[in-house]
C-alpha cells in the first residue's frame, strides 16, 4: 500500500509494512503546507503519531558519582569513540547555581561516570556537543535568578556563555560574557545550543523565551550565530518571527552529511535547514514540537519532542519520531513514556529533551522537568521491509 502526500513543491511516494500491517505515512516532505490564513506557526500537517516503533523503553538508565541522583538533563552527545555519552546534568535539581558538584558527566556503555568536571563553572547547563578532536562544548543557558542570589550571595554568576573544554574538563575557549546577556561579538543571550562543523566553525541558538511569545515586543528575537574556529565572531542571522528564515525559539542544532544546518525552531513546531551562510534552504513540520536532534553518518534524523500537547501542538504526541534529513520521511515513532506529571508544557507523559545515538544504534534521551536523568531506547530486530538507514 502506497501513500501520495502532496506539498506546495513536490509530491512524495511512501510505503510501509511492519508485522503484516500497513502503515500510511501521513507527513510531508521539505516544504510542508501552510495554513491558507495565519503565521507558518500554524502549518496544516496532519499529526505524525501511529508508525511503527521497534525499541524497547529503558528508564533510568545511568548511575552518578556517590550514588547522586540525577537532575534535568537537556544536553546529551557522543563521544568521538562512538560509544561513550557525555551528559549535562543540572546538578540533581533544575539549576547548578550554587551547587559544588561537577554538571559534566561521561558515562560508559554499562551507565557507569568515567569522567566529571565543570563544578563553578556552569550555572544551567543546556546544550552539549563533542567535536571532531573529542572536545566537550556546554551551552550555560541562563544566569542565576535573584531567588539562587539571595539563597547564596556569593554564588557563581555564569549564564549566557559557551564554554569549550577538553575531554579532561581544562577550560579552553569562552564565547560570550559569563552573567551578562547581550549581543554578540561580546556577548550571547539564552543560549540553546551549539554545534561545531567539520571545518571547526562553530554555530550557536541564541534564544530560549521567545518561544512563548505571540507577538513581537521585549526579549522577542532569536538568532543564529556563526564563529571562526578561534572564536573570533563572523556574522548572525534571523530574528523572531513566522515566516521562513524567522524563528521563534531555535532549541537544537544538528548538521547532516551535506553540511546543511539543521535548526529546531521550537516555538514554530518546525525544522528549519540552512547553509552555513544563512541562507534558508527548506523547512520542515512532519516531525513536530522538536527540543532535540541527532543526525548520525548515515544521515538518520532523530527529532525528540518533548512539548507537545493541546495548546502548544494541538493533535500531536510527544514522542521519538525517526526519519531521513536526505528526504525528509519520518519512519518511526516511539511514544511517550507514563509520568506522574507530563514533561514540558503539559499533555501527556513524559520524553526526553537530548538525543544522541551511538554506533550501534542504542538511543539515549535526556529528561527535563519532574521526570530527570536519562532513558535508553534499545533497538530491537527491524523487518527487511522497513526503510532502510
Amino acid at each position: 500500500m502506497k501513500k501520495t502526500v502532496r506539498n506546495g513543491r513536490r509530491a512524495l511516494t511512501l510505503g510501509l509494512a511492519f508485522s503484516g500491517a500497513l502503515f500510511a505515512l501521513a507527513s510531508g516532505n521539505a516544504l510542508a503546507q501552510r495554513g491558507a490564513i495565519g503565521p507558518a506557526e500554524h502549518a496544516d500537517v496532519p499529526p505524525v503519531n501511529f508508525l511503527p516503533n521497534p525499541y524497547e523503553t529503558l528508564r533510568n538508565w545511568g548511575t552518578l558519582p556517590d550514588n547522586r541522583t540525577w537532575g534535568s538533563v537537556s544536553g546529551v552527545h557522543i563521544d568521538i569513540d562512538g560509544i561513550h555519552l557525555w551528559a549535562g546534568d543540572r546538578c540533581g535539581a533544575n539549576s547548578c547555581a550554587g551547587s559544588a558538584v561537577d554538571p559534566i558527566v561521561k558515562l560508559d556503555p554499562q551507565g557507569n561516570v568515567v569522567q566529571s568536571f565543570g563544578a563553578n563553572l556552569i550555572t544551567w547547563p543546556h546544550g552539549l556537543t563533542v567535536d571532531h578532536q573529542g572536545n566537550v562544548w556546554v551551552t550555560d543557558a541562563r544566569a542565576p535568578n535573584q531567588q539562587e542570589i539571595t539563597a547564596n550571595p556569593n554564588v557563581f554568576m555564569g549564564g549566557h556563555q559557551v564554554v569549550k573544554f577538553s575531554p579532561q574538563g581544562e577550560v579552553l575557549l569562552t564565547i560570550g560574557t559569563p552573567g551578562e546577556a547581550g549581543n554578540p561579538p561580546t556577548h550571547l543571550n539564552e543560549p540553546n545550543a551549539v554545534l561545531v562543523a567539520p571545518d571547526g566553525h562553530i554555530f550557536i541558538a541564541e534564544s530560549h523565551s521567545g518561544q512563548f511569545l505571540d507577538t513581537a515586543g521585549e526579549g522577542a528575537f532569536s538568532r543564529i550565530s556563526k564563529y571562526a574556529p578561534d572564536g573570533t565572531f563572523v556574522k548572525s542571522w534571523g530574528e523572531w518571527g513566522f515566516e521562513d528564515g524567522e524563528m521563534r525559539s531555535p532549541h537544537a542544532l544538528a548538521m547532516d552529511s551535506q553540511g546543511r544546518l539543521f535548526v529546531s525552531d521550537r516555538g514554530n513546531r518546525r525544522i528549519q535547514i540552512f547553509d552555513q551562510d544563512g541562507n534558508h534552504l527548506d523547512t520542515w513540520y512532519q516531525f513536530s514540537r522538536i527540543s532535540g536532534m541527532y543526525i548520525d553518518a548515515n544521515d538518520v534524523l532523530y527529532a525528540i519532542d518533548s512539548e507537545s500537547d493541546a495548546n502548544y501542538n494541538p493533535g500531536w504526541r510527544k514522542g521519538l519520531r525517526i526519519g531521513s534529513a536526505r528526504t525528509g520521511d519520518v519512519w518511526y515513532y516511539i511514544p511517550e513514556h507514563n509520568s506522574e506529571r507530563p514533561t514540558g508544557m503539559g499533555g501527556i507523559g513524559a520524553m526526553g529533551e537530548g538525543v544522541a545515538v551511538d554506533r550501534d544504534g542504542n538511543v539515549y534521551a535526556g529528561e527535563v522537568g519532574p521526570v530527570m536523568g536519562l532513558t535508553k531506547f534499545i533497538p530491537r530486530l527491524i523487518p527487511e521491509n522497513f526503510p532502510q538507514h
